[in-house]
C-alpha cells in the first residue's frame, strides 16, 4: 500500500502515461487545487498535506485496471473537485474524458482546470446526471457519487456490455456489493492502493435492471 507522498510520486513514476508533459500538468492541476481550496471547500484542507497520495495517485491508480488500448470515451460521474476526472484527462490527453457535475462553482473550476492544462478532449458536462444525452462509453467512473444500486439506476444507460465501471467505494465496497440484487453483472472489488481499509468495485454490467415497482427497464 501506499503510504505516504514519496510513495506516491514513486508510484507514478513507474507509469508510462506519466511523462513529463503529465508531471507539469499534474503540478500545475496540485497548485491550482490548493488556492482555489482557499475560495471553495472542494476537498478537505487536511487532504492538501497528502494531495498526491490522497487525491492524484488515488485517481490514477484506476488507469491500471484500463486496457492500454482503451479509447474512451471516460464518463465521470458526479466529477466534483475533478477526481478521478481531471487526474485522467492529465495522464491521458487523448482520450475524451467527459465530467459530470451540477454545481456551478464546481463546473467553473473545472473549466478553468482543463483550459489551464489544455486538455482539449475533457470535457465538462454541466448538469445533473439526468439530464445528460445518453451515449455508450468505454469506462465509468464514480468516486463518492451514489450508494452502488442508485448509481447504476442512473447511469447504466451508457454501458455495453463492454463498458468498464471503477468505481471507488471507500470501506462500503464489499457490503455494497453483496447487497446489490436486481442486475447481471461480473463486479468484484479490488483493494484500494491508498487507503488499506477502501475497496474499488470494478468490472463490466452485463444486463441492465429488469422492471420492479413500476419501473419499466430501458430499450
Amino acid at each position: 500500500m501506499i503510504e505516504d507522498e514519496a510513495g506516491a510520486l514513486a508510484w507514478l513514476e513507474q507509469w508510462p502515461e506519466f511523462d513529463d508533459a503529465a508531471r507539469v500538468r499534474l503540478q500545475r492541476l496540485v497548485a491550482m487545487l490548493k488556492a482555489e481550496n482557499e475560495r471553495q471547500n472542494l476537498v478537505s484542507a487536511a487532504s492538501l498535506d497528502e494531495v498526491w497520495r490522497r487525491h492524484i495517485v488515488d485517481s490514477a491508480q484506476l488507469l491500471a485496471h484500463v486496457p492500454r488500448e482503451t479509447s474512451g470515451p471516460w464518463l465521470d460521474l458526479g466529477t466534483g473537485a475533478g477526481f478521478p476526472g481531471l487526474v485522467i484527462a492529465a495522464l491521458r490527453p487523448d482520450m475524451p474524458v467527459l465530467m459530470v457535475e451540477s454545481r456551478a462553482r464546481r463546473i467553473a473550476w473545472l473549466e478553468s482546470v482543463c483550459e489551464a492544462l489544455d486538455l482539449v478532449h475533457a470535457s465538462v458536462l454541466g448538469s445533473r446526471l439526468e439530464q445528460v444525452e445518453t451515449e455508450a462509453v468505454s469506462v465509468i467512473s464514480a468516486r463518492a457519487f451514489a450508494p452502488l444500486a442508485r448509481l447504476l439506476e442512473l447511469s447504466a444507460r451508457f454501458s455495453t456490455k463492454a463498458t468498464l465501471w471503477l468505481l471507488p467505494k471507500g470501506r462500503s465496497a464489499g457490503q455494497e456489493l453483496a447487497e446489490l440484487s436486481g442486475w447481471q453483472h461480473m463486479f468484484h472489488v479490488e483493494p484500494s492502493l491508498t487507503d488499506g481499509e477502501a475497496g474499488i468495485i470494478i468490472g463490466h454490467l452485463e444486463q441492465r435492471q429488469k422492471a420492479t415497482r413500476g419501473i419499466m427497464p430501458r430499450a
